[in-house]
């Protein structure tokens, strides 16, 4: 887990309790898949308790896991950015807690409130940032030659 991309760590206390009030409290058996890379993202979730795989198709092969998230973390950011399209998919694998949240309901209050959008736009950027590293060094491990190595 990086602790700069939980949600507490994140967002600043304001921002935190101005999202907190657009959430609902939801649940997963392990095993569901909360989404699928290429359909529509319209919600997020930010976990609990539990941990979600977040996986890549592969063709010819078994979905490779890209990253596995927990407590305080963000669980897609496909709604933030026109299409509006999940870039990779989603399973709980353990039973998971977390805080749902609808897409556009966040969205227009980042358009109402310049500051809260700042502030979810920097998270959600950091997230981003941090799944494509996560992404590259998976599929070097996969693909490469001879691993990835470390990164620097």
């Amino acid at each position: 887990m990086t602790t700069a991309t939980t949600m507490t760590t994140a967002l600043p206390a304001e921002q935190r309790a101005l999202l907190m009030r657009l959430g609902r409290e939801v649940s997963f058996e392990a095993g569901t898949r909360l989404f699928e890379e290429g359909r529509r993202a319209d919600r997020f979730w930010i976990v609990r308790t539990g941990t979600v795989a977040l996986d890549l198709r592969v063709r010819g092969r078994r979905p490779a896991v890209i990253e596995t998230l927990g407590h305080g973390e963000l669980i897609g950011w496909s709604w933030h950015f026109p299409p509006y399209l999940w870039q990779l998919g989603g399973e709980a694998m353990s039973p998971v807690r977390a805080y749902a949240f609808d897409a556009g309901p966040v969205r227009d209050l980042c358009a109402q409130d310049p500051e809260f959008g700042r502030a979810i736009a920097v998270w959600v950027g950091r997230v981003v940032a941090q799944r494509l590293h996560a992404s590259r060094v998976r599929l070097l491990d996969l693909y490469a030659p001879y691993g990835s190595g470390d990164l620097v």
